[in-house]
């Protein structure tokens, strides 16, 4: 192995050796502590380390790094105190995630580290958001984000990629090709003779290095970084190593040839480096055991101290308490006196993102066809003459990487919307909505300060992929908050509701009601308090609880029959949902009918109908029924989808009611 230390002087080679030992006594003695069943799992990095050190000390100390399993040594050589990580380890409470998830599936702005999440592919787009925050300041940094050979087959991996270079952001994507994907060899993995060679279908550059020679790692780092901090772009680092474990120790390594390990461990990277500086008279034999020492010491005291912590005894309103960045957001009243315009769902919609545009000059707009196009249904018409193509940002058709890339940019400072151009299109970014946005806080206590706009719903004829009602995936995931106005007053002030809260808010807005209503709503800056159900109608005989286009149908159904007497309940918000209201409706006439567009099974409804029945038990005269739509795919004819929809068979189950 040869190394060149440029002009790297002898403290600056002992710092990176220390940097580089560190890690290495750490990971041995938790091999230790795993054979004593004082852990139950470890990851290791051993053979590893001089791509997580190399990087690391390549980059500022304030800019960001993303790392996987593997790299101690960015959070060692970033300073983070042994006791704090064996603490998130081992799930204690001075954890960096309070005992809630283990290993490096942690953030710390402290330390501007923002760790993994299981899923391996994410991570890639979330540096993409952070690095696009950097360039809307004009900061002159680089983002720097691992992932392994593995993960290079994901979808994300070629998501953030292609983003990360049609954005022309500054990114460094590590790969660290280390031979197997938990038990299976690259052969079975890709077929490109390097990985790096992807490069160049993505037009950025790409380099291959030896990652296990420290020196090579940090000068081409270092050398990158300065240059994409004064030309931002993107630039993909394939580092060649070896894993010397098992992809967890568990899994053992029965599956290497054994004549790998032979090869590879000549080329360890702690013991070349130490002879390279033991030959160069950088370091003696006693200088060596002096550190070796120190790090023992220190080492023992730290783990010990951590172990020494009480074990967490769960406290269940805190708990529920951190699902949620904590926000105090009152409803802000439009100013006085209240000025109005007649305006459609569509231009309510518009409006409030205008006006929140103005207020918040750190607020990005991202979506398919948003900017000169002005979105699919024209809601964004304008905004980029206003507000620039820095914030108004038409993205490549990938929904994975902008939800991804919102929530990097809320990290990095930044406030981000998200248009899913249908509904239906969130399924290709499931992964990042379910398990990044909404568990980022619970996790770290990070927020996500991300709207995505839902465009839903059936009635235009537009067949089973772009008029599923899919909220009920949204609902029962802690974390994310869920609106759905149906009238434009509530659309506009529920959307400025939404930017304003700094929690990831799944914002359902219906195709349907787009151009099909229209009514006086303030011109000024005004929001509605999520979570506050709205009282339509008072009657007696019964009450409809709904949301979105059910409104107006119940709206119709009541018009059309006089003699009808109910209370209507809009909820607007499905998480929260407003319990308080629906229980007073419900005590009050005793009779429930629940409506609502999606299909029956698990639709929101049903946890309605279980929250009555629970509830409101002995105030209830008949059963409580639900009006939904059947269980099946929306079709596109339009006598198969009215059959389809719930209204279809709202009188019937009024009757019903009625007459228990």
């Amino acid at each position: 192995m040869n190394f060149d230390s440029k002009n790297l002087t002898s403290a600056s080679l002992i710092s990176i050796y220390k940097n580089l030992l560190l890690p290495r006594m750490i990971e041995e003695k938790m091999l230790i502590l795993l054979r004593q069943g004082r852990i139950g799992k470890w990851f290791s990095g051993i053979g590893q380390e001089a791509i997580a050190i190399g990087t690391t000390m390549a980059m500022e100390p304030d800019e960001y790094i993303l790392p996987m399993h593997r790299n101690l040594g960015v959070f060692t050589s970033r300073g983070i105190p042994l006791h704090k990580l064996m603490a998130q380890w081992q799930g204690k409470m001075s954890g960096f995630t309070k005992g809630r998830d283990r290993s490096f599936h942690f953030g710390t702005q402290e330390y501007k580290i923002i760790g993994m999440i299981s899923h391996l592919g994410p991570q890639l787009a979330v540096a993409d958001g952070i690095a696009l925050a950097d360039v809307l300041k004009q900061n002159k940094k680089a983002t720097l984000v691992f992932t392994g050979e593995g993960a290079t087959s994901e979808g994300d991996f070629h998501e953030a990629l292609n983003v990360a270079a049609v954005w022309d952001l500054p990114v460094i994507f590590i790969i660290e090709n280390n031979g197997y994907g938990l038990s299976t060899p690259t052969n079975e993995q890709y077929r490109c003779k390097n990985l790096v060679d992807r490069a160049a279908g993505y037009g950025m550059e790409g380099r291959r290095i030896d990652g296990n020679n420290v020196l090579e790692v940090y000068h081409t780092i270092n050398e990158l970084a300065q240059d994409i901090r004064q030309k931002a772009r993107p630039v993909l680092i394939e580092c060649m190593t070896f894993r010397m474990r098992g992809h967890e120790e568990a899994s053992g390594t029965k599956y290497i040839p054994d004549k790998l390990f032979t090869e590879w461990s000549e080329k360890d990277p702690v013991n070349n480096f130490e002879q390279y500086l033991l030959k160069e008279n950088i370091l003696n034999p006693d200088l060596i055991k002096q550190i070796r020492a120190e790090f023992k010491q220190d080492i023992e005291r730290d783990i010990e101290k951590a172990f020494a912590e009480e074990d967490i005894v769960a406290e269940i309103s805190l708990e529920i308490a951190d699902m949620y960045y904590p926000a105090d957001l009152p409803a802000i009243q439009p100013t006085n006196p209240i000025q109005t315009t007649d305006k459609r769902y569509l231009d309510a919609i518009s409006d409030s993102l205008r006006q929140g545009m103005q207020k918040f000059p750190n607020l990005v707009i991202m979506g398919q066809d948003i900017a000169e196009y002005g979105g699919a249904f024209k809601i964004t018409q304008g905004f980029v003459e206003e507000f620039g193509k820095g914030r108004v940002r038409n993205t490549p058709i990938c929904e994975s990487a902008i939800v991804g890339a919102a929530l990097g940019l809320s990290i990095n400072g930044y406030k981000s919307i998200m248009e899913m151009q249908f509904a239906d299109f969130a399924t290709c970014g499931f992964n990042q909505i379910i398990n990044n946005l909404a568990k980022t806080h619970y996790r770290w206590g990070q927020k996500a300060d991300v709207v995505i706009r839902m465009p839903t719903g059936a009635g235009t004829g537009a067949g089973p992929f772009h008029s599923q009602s899919n909220e009920a995936w949204f609902t029962k995931t802690p974390g994310l908050k869920v609106v759905y106005p149906a009238f434009p007053s509530d659309a506009k002030g529920l959307l400025l509701a939404a930017i304003e809260d700094p929690n990831p808010v799944m914002y359902f807005e219906h195709k349907y009601l787009y151009r099909g209503i229209s009514e006086p709503v303030a011109d000024h800056y005004y929001t509605i308090e999520i979570g506050k159900a709205n009282l339509l109608r008072t009657g007696s005989q019964f009450s409809i609880i709904t949301y979105g286009l059910g409104v107006h149908w119940a709206l119709e159904y009541l018009n059309l029959h006089p003699e009808i007497s109910a209370d209507l309940l809009d909820l607007r918000s499905l998480q929260p949902w407003d319990k308080e209201a629906v229980e007073a409706t419900v005590r009050k006439t005793g009779r429930a009918l629940i409506l609502h567009e999606d299909t029956l099974t698990s639709g929101f409804g049903a946890e309605l109908s279980a929250h009555i029945g629970e509830h409101c038990f002995n105030f209830l005269d008949a059963p409580v029924l639900r009006c939904a739509s059947l269980d099946t795919a929306i079709p596109m004819n339009k006598s198969l989808e009215d059959a389809f929809l719930a209204k279809a068979r709202l009188g019937e189950i009024v009757e019903r009611l009625v007459g228990y």
